[in-house]
């Protein structure tokens, strides 16, 4: 059955930050999954017909992505290969050519492997059984969880950023959730999973979809919040017990733009290309090799023995 809805390690956790599930948590769902009804967004992931693979090319376009710039990227990435099997048939460099301006291109290569794997493992098709998704390279415990439930209707605790700072909020009464996720917050997200499977299913996407939406990590609007009532954070007041989000990374002038800069140029070239066409895309020349070489230790681009540099092969 299909179904289609749409991590960090434990860390030690003491006494005082160790929340229990709140009483009466499920008090939760009804208010959530209402909401979800009636404001869910026509996500192409979250059609029928994008099936399982459909699902699982999202979740990794999604990783600090935001949806208006991959959406066009999701759609001619799934025209082109529509199955697991075809982009497997593909060089891997393909991969990271359709990427195109998506950002963190290791990305592509993960997805690639993933799909070589399916192909070889199982037939194919994205496995639905929870532990042989977490056996599949590039795929953690997030986008498991993610996949099983989104695309298969699965009881699995999705903890993205967004559910973890609903929950922070509406359960433990705290502004933000900690950098990185903890085995409190593990516990807590299990202990607010319904019971019955389809309904913790719609529960995963609703109240992700909650903190994309509504409560957002800057100028959250409780005016519009299904748990406006019930919400331990507003209900005290709102208080900055954990000080604001983290700020965005810079780009500009970084590796990571040099980076992006030089790989734009292998990307749209056909043939393999010429170090001074790498060269003409940065001043700094110690900063340019530092970038190309960690493309390469990447396997984002591969050296050819002429000097030449291109996408992957292999």
């Amino acid at each position: 059955m299909t179904s289609t809805f749409h991590g960090s390690p434990a860390s030690p956790e003491s006494p005082e930050t160790s929340p229990d599930a709140p009483a009466g948590g499920s008090e939760l769902h009804g208010p959530v999954l209402a909401w979800f009804d009636r404001h869910a967004r026509d996500l192409p992931w979250r059609r029928p017909e994008a099936g399982a693979w459909g699902v699982m090319v999202s979740e990794f376009m999604l990783q600090q992505t935001p949806v208006v710039r991959v959406l066009p990227v999701y759609e001619q990435w799934l025209a082109r290969w529509p199955r697991p099997a075809d982009l497997a048939a593909d060089a891997p460099g393909e991969a990271v050519r359709a990427w195109g301006r998506l950002g963190y291109p290791r990305r592509a290569l993960r997805l690639h492997a993933a799909a070589v794997a399916i192909t070889e493992r199982h037939g194919g098709d994205v496995p639905s059984d929870h532990g042989q998704l977490l056996a599949l390279p590039g795929i953690g415990e997030y986008t498991a969880a993610a996949v099983a439930s989104f695309a298969y209707g699965q009881r699995h605790a999705v903890l993205d950023t967004n559910v973890r700072r609903v929950f922070a909020r509406a359960a433990t009464g705290v502004q933000y959730p900690p950098n990185a996720t903890t085995a409190a917050e593990r516990r807590l997200a299990r202990a607010l999973l319904p019971d019955e499977e389809a309904t913790a299913a719609r529960w995963a996407a609703a109240s992700m979809e909650l903190g994309a939406l509504v409560c957002t990590a800057k100028n959250e609007d409780c005016g519009r919040c299904p748990l406006a009532d019930r919400c331990a954070w507003l209900l005290s007041g709102k208080p900055a017990h954990d000080g604001p989000p983290r700020r965005g990374q810079t780009y500009a002038g970084t590796d990571r733009q040099v980076r992006g800069k030089l790989l734009a140029v292998l990307r749209e070239a056909a043939d393999p290309v010429e170090q001074a066409d790498l060269d003409a895309v940065w001043d700094e020349p110690v900063q340019r090799a530092r970038a190309l070489d960690g493309l390469v230790a990447d396997g984002l681009v591969e050296p050819l023995e002429d000097g030449r540099y291109r996408l992957p092969l292999s």
